[in-house]
């Protein structure tokens, strides 16, 4: 018998718990290895659809498929034991209508095997959040920036100041109504996101929404340093990852040039030595 007991995954119930309590830490994942580095230190990770443009050259998320989110999803879920995986619907996904997205996100859970998964809207995504969730589907909200609808937005800007933020308010008090177990806040003014917070009784995870969120999220290419394009103000980078391999690769180019690498330890002789004779 194994002197440790198996740590239980964190599923949709225990989020929706930790409302008010501890903050949730988030970060995004796309592949198993990443997936193993912060499962233990993570409560959920998202598979975002920002792998388009992280991980495939996307100029936005709109061109992100089912496939993309099914393959990477799978990945991810290979390398978590403890954290929680959700997986980003993508653009076309389950707009259309209830059914639609009930199909998709069905799809989605049984091929990956994530217990969630997240979509975008407020107020005009309430009856379809409801059918998923009286279906079985846990679903994450998300509200105020909405990357998918960058085009209709106008670019990636602030959501919720002046006459924006009862909108917002309501889009995020809908979500709940429609049994949304917890909900992204992207780019809202801190002082709204601390307002919806305090209204809501299912925890907040905020990018780029302040410190009052019942939890952070951030894009781990972003804040490892890996992903350069843009920065945006929200994300603070804990390390420049792509500083130090862009030096470590320009050093192995002029190794190869200069004929030093491959050095006698990482060849192989022609012959093997002699076997050395055992003491006796």
């Amino acid at each position: 018998m194994s002197a440790t007991a198996p740590v239980r995954p964190v599923l949709p119930p225990d989020i929706k718990a930790r409302k008010g309590g501890a903050p949730l830490v988030v970060l995004t994942a796309y592949t198993t290895p990443v997936a193993r580095l912060v499962d233990p230190h993570c409560d959920i990770v998202l598979v975002g659809d920002s792998l388009g443009m992280v991980l495939h050259g996307l100029p936005s998320t709109v061109g992100v498929t089912m496939e993309m989110m099914i393959l990477h999803g799978r990945a991810v879920v290979r390398g978590l034991g403890k954290a929680m995986a959700v997986i980003d619907m993508p653009f076309g996904s389950y707009e259309e209508s209830p059914a639609q997205a009930f199909r998709n996100a069905a799809r989605i859970m049984a091929e990956t095997g994530a217990p969630a998964v997240k979509l975008e809207g407020g107020v005009t995504m309430a009856e379809t959040i409801a059918f998923l969730t009286a279906r079985g589907i846990p679903v994450m909200a998300h509200v105020g920036l909405t990357p998918q609808s960058v085009n209709t937005l106008g670019g990636y800007k602030v959501v919720g100041r002046a006459d924006e933020a009862d909108k917002v308010m309501a889009d995020a008090k809908a979500c709940e109504a429609a049994g949304a177990f917890s909900i992204v806040l992207e780019k809202v003014p801190e002082g709204l996101s601390g307002r919806i917070s305090k209204a809501l009784t299912i925890p907040t995870i905020g990018i780029g929404a302040g410190v009052d969120c019942d939890g952070q999220v951030l894009v781990i290419d972003d804040m490892l340093g890996l992903f350069t394009d843009f920065r945006p103000k929200f994300v603070k980078r804990y390390a420049e990852l792509g500083k130090l391999a862009d030096e470590a690769i320009a050093t192995y180019a002029a190794e190869v040039r200069a004929r030093s690498f491959p050095a006698a330890e990482h060849s192989f002789p022609d012959a093997l030595p002699p076997a050395t004779k055992a003491k006796s």
